[in-house]
């Protein structure tokens, strides 16, 4: 694991097999890197798959920089899956493992991603409406 223990995840640390069942939202969530990206997007995946009950990844998509003052290459995924958290409880929860890899304020000044996790659907809703017109979100779907 690259970027700190997984236990440090806010109240949902883990999801119990018995409880997946239970899981009422239907969620996609983007992931993207452009700093160690093979790195940081496995260790999401791993911290996403205890707090979720992922239904899939899709496979990864490197794409260039959009709106960055870096010229490093992003590499992306998506994941679908299911959860019983509020949308503002997910939110926090993903903003929270953001920060314990290792995402900074001073970081993203200088253009380095190490990870974004971002709600695209929660249930029927649509968040960030201007990455769904993206070629590289159209693609990952």
């Amino acid at each position: 694991m690259c970027c700190g223990s997984p236990a440090t995840i806010i109240q949902h640390a883990a999801v119990p097999p018995q409880q997946k069942k239970d899981m009422n939202h239907s969620v996609l969530i983007a992931l993207a890197s452009n700093h160690s990206q093979e790195q940081y997007l496995r260790e999401a995946q791993q911290r996403l798959t205890q707090i979720l009950s992922v239904s899939r990844f899709t496979p990864s998509l490197w794409t260039a920089p959009v709106n960055s003052i870096r010229p490093d290459q992003y590499l992306n995924m998506l994941a679908y899956a299911e959860t019983d958290m509020s949308f503002d409880d997910l939110n926090a929860t993903l903003k929270h493992i953001e920060s314990d890899m290792g995402r900074t304020q001073e970081e993203r000044l200088q253009g380095i991603v190490r990870i974004d996790l971002d709600i695209m659907r929660y249930d029927d809703q649509r968040h960030h409406l201007k990455d769904w017109e993206r070629d590289y979100i159209k693609k990952l779907l």
